[in-house]
C-alpha cells in the first residue's frame, strides 16, 4: 500500500530533507530551483526525480537573465514506494542528493560507486 500525502504536506517534507542537507552540497547552487510535480510527463511511476538544466561542469558561463535549472521531485513515484513517512523522507533525501548532483556535473555511474543510486 502507498502512501497518501496532500501536495502541501509532500512539498512541506520536501522543505525540510532540504534544510537537513550538507551547505558544502546546498551553498554552491546557483539560478536553481525545487519544484514538486505529481509525475513525469509520460506519466510513468518510475522516475522520483530529475535535473532540468546544464550541469556546472558544461557551462560555459551563466549568463543574466537565463530560466534557473530546475530539480522536480516527482510526488506520486515517490509515494508508491514508501510504507510510511519515515521511508519516504528517506526517499526524498537520497532523490535531492541524487539530482543536486547531476547538477554538479556527477554521473549516474559515479552515483553508484559512491552508494547514492
Amino acid at each position: 500500500m502507498s502512501l497518501d500525502i496532500p501536495p502541501e504536506e509532500f512539498e512541506r517534507l520536501v522543505v525540510e530533507e532540504l534544510d537537513e542537507l550538507p551547505d558544502e552540497m546546498v551553498d554552491g547552487l546557483e539560478n536553481v530551483v525545487f519544484v514538486v510535480e505529481d509525475r513525469p510527463e509520460d506519466g510513468s511511476l518510475d522516475v522520483l526525480g530529475t535535473y532540468d538544466g546544464v550541469a556546472v561542469t558544461e557551462r560555459d558561463r551563466y549568463g543574466f537573465g537565463e530560466m534557473p535549472d530546475r530539480i522536480i521531485l516527482f510526488r506520486e513515484p515517490l509515494l508508491a514506494i514508501c510504507d510510511d513517512e519515515d521511508e519516504l523522507r528517506d526517499e526524498i533525501h537520497v532523490t535531492l542528493v541524487h539530482e543536486i548532483a547531476h547538477y554538479y556535473g556527477i554521473d549516474d555511474e559515479r552515483l553508484h560507486e559512491l552508494g547514492w543510486a
